[in-house]
C-alpha cells in the first residue's frame, strides 16, 4: 500500500519529515538514508526537462524501476525500461510513493482463446489449406 495523495503542490509548506510520515514503512526505510547515488540522476534530468504547464515535457529514460516516485516528479514524463522497450509514463499526483516499475509491465499478459489454429504458438507453423 502506497501513498495516495494529491501531491507536493497540495503540501506547499510541508517539510520533508512530515512527507516521510505519509509514506509506508518500506518506503521510509528506502528513503531514510537519502537517495542512492544512481537515483540522483533521474530527478536532476527531470528538472531540466520540465516545461510550462501547457507544453508537453521531454521524456527522460531510466532503467531504475525500483525508484520511488517523489512529489517533485509530478507532471514529468518518464520512459521506464521493461526489459525490451521504454514505456512512457506520465507522473500524476496519485502515483506518489509508488515505484516506477509498477507502471511499466515486464510481461505480455496471456490472451486465452479457443483451441485450434492460433490457439498456441506452435500452431503458427501449421501450413494453411
Amino acid at each position: 500500500v502506497a501513498l495516495c495523495s494529491p501531491g507536493r503542490s497540495a503540501y506547499p509548506d510541508t517539510s520533508h519529515q512530515q512527507l516521510m510520515q505519509l509514506y509506508s514503512a518500506c518506503q521510509r526505510r528506502k528513503l531514510n538514508p537519502g537517495l542512492q547515488r544512481k537515483q540522483h540522476s533521474p530527478p536532476k534530468r527531470l528538472r531540466k526537462a520540465k516545461k510550462p504547464e501547457v507544453e508537453k515535457p521531454e521524456v527522460v529514460k531510466t532503467h531504475l524501476r525500483d525508484m520511488i516516485i517523489l512529489p517533485e516528479m509530478v507532471g514529468s514524463m518518464v520512459g521506464v525500461y521493461n526489459g525490451k522497450t521504454f514505456n512512457q509514463v506520465v507522473i500524476k499526483p496519485e502515483m506518489i510513493g509508488h515505484y516506477l516499475g509498477e507502471f511499466s509491465i515486464t510481461y505480455e499478459p496471456v490472451k486465452h482463446c479457443r483451441p485450434g489454429l492460433g490457439g498456441t504458438h506452435s500452431s503458427r507453423f501449421i501450413p494453411l489449406k
